[in-house]
């Protein structure tokens, strides 16, 4: 039987896959939330822990895991309401807020000594740190192997001020606007946010992004007895037992206030409250009523602002962006999925085995949350299930 926008019967493939997932003991619990023509439907399975605290709490919509990497597309959206009232703009250096940042230089070789440098060409902008490009990042190498990496690594974590203290210290990777770099930008644009407000960048995103859209359960750490509701987070199994090893546990590391709130990967969240900020996305940024962002910025932040020139040059792997390019602080597919996505969908994944996408040509909403390290990469043979069950659930 068919209503609204899925299949009730092909929906539950969606939670036979998530059952196997804890069957198999690969995690205590997950949850998937799919919205698509005004329907919303959850599929919870499981508990919040195999073992100990939360191992008799049903996972559930509203369960507090760490989003990791989906933290990035909410604070790209949370720079986008300054550019809205015009605190901030796309194209202007950011060294005003951030002198840190200013007359950088650049290494000559991305590998080589850190004082083989020349000048950068130009400032970084708003819009460089949106798109990824202001020309430092993760490289994908080892530790040990190349110094500006050891570098980065080095840096001082006690406070916003004292990390872009010291990333100002150094040199950038690339120039700006060449190639788009992974990560470091959403912390820049952390700092950024909290320096323009003249706030911490957690009240600003509060007030900003998670009260306009009732996100409740959506911050920087977890206090009181919604610790109760954390689920916990699990790394690879132990090699001599096999056994899942914990990470972090409810009383863990988003227990207390960070020293620095990081734009790169820091939020918890719940699957309803990401369904309230992907569907205002989808709707062209008004959330029941209320306009958050206008349509134009949304179909900024949204699209591909990749030039073909710095996708030939970026990425983790050769073809890492064969079929996909970047909007702001997120991926966005330019070819048709063999999985279901359409070309224009967009979102982005989660260390812990988090993932969301928005298909518009769908009015699709989709959002898996499970809390088990190196399950983002969406290469692996579960997500191609995933993504798959979901798109064959829809009702045309």
């Amino acid at each position: 039987m068919a209503t609204g926008g899925f299949s009730s019967k092909r929906l539950v493939r969606v939670r036979e896959l998530l059952e196997h997932r804890v069957e198999s003991g690969f995690v205590p619990g997950a949850v998937a939330v799919l919205a698509r023509r005004g329907e919303v439907r959850v599929q919870a399975v499981g508990t919040l822990a195999f073992e100990g605290p939360g191992s008799g709490t049903p996972m559930a919509a509203d369960t507090i895991c760490r989003t990791a990497s989906m933290t990035k597309p909410m604070v790209a959206a949370c720079a986008l309401t300054l550019v809205e009232d015009r605190t901030l703009r796309l194209d202007d250096p950011v060294d005003d807020l951030i002198p840190e940042l200013a007359d950088m230089t650049v290494l000559v070789d991305p590998h080589g000594p850190l004082d083989d440098t020349v000048a950068a060409q130009r400032p970084i902008t708003l819009r460089d740190l949106l798109t990824y490009t202001c020309g430092i990042g993760v490289l994908p190498t080892k530790p040990g192997k190349v110094p500006i990496v050891d570098a980065v690594n080095a840096l001082d974590y006690t406070s916003p001020d004292a990390w872009v203290r010291g990333l100002g210290r150094l040199p950038l990777v690339h120039q700006p606007g060449e190639r788009w770099m992974y990560d470091t930008a959403s912390n820049v644009t952390g700092v950024l946010i909290a320096r323009a407000t003249g706030t911490s960048f957690g009240d600003a995103f509060r007030e900003r992004i998670c009260e306009p859209l009732g996100m409740a359960d959506t911050a920087f750490s977890v206090s009181g007895e919604d610790i109760a509701r954390v689920a916990t987070a699990y790394h690879r199994d132990d090699a001599a037992t096999g056994e899942p090893v914990v990470e972090d546990g409810p009383d863990g590391r988003w227990s207390r206030p960070p020293s620095f709130e990081s734009g790169g990967g820091g939020l918890v969240s719940t699957a309803q409250d990401y369904c309230a900020f992907a569907s205002t996305l989808l709707a062209g940024g008004s959330h029941r009523g209320r306009r958050v962002l206008s349509p134009p910025l949304v179909a900024l932040m949204t699209s591909d602002r990749l030039t073909p020139e710095q996708r030939a040059v970026s990425g983790f792997w050769p073809g890492f962006f064969n079929e996909m390019g970047w909007g702001f602080g997120m991926s966005v597919l330019t070819r048709p999925s063999p999985l279901g996505p359409s070309a224009g969908s967009y979102g982005w994944s989660g260390f812990y085995g988090t993932a969301w996408y928005n298909d518009p040509a769908e009015d699709l909403t989709a959002i898996f949350f499970m809390q088990r390290g190196h399950t983002g990469d969406q290469r692996l043979p579960m997500w191609h299930d995933l993504w798959t069950a979901a798109y064959r659930a829809i009702d045309d």
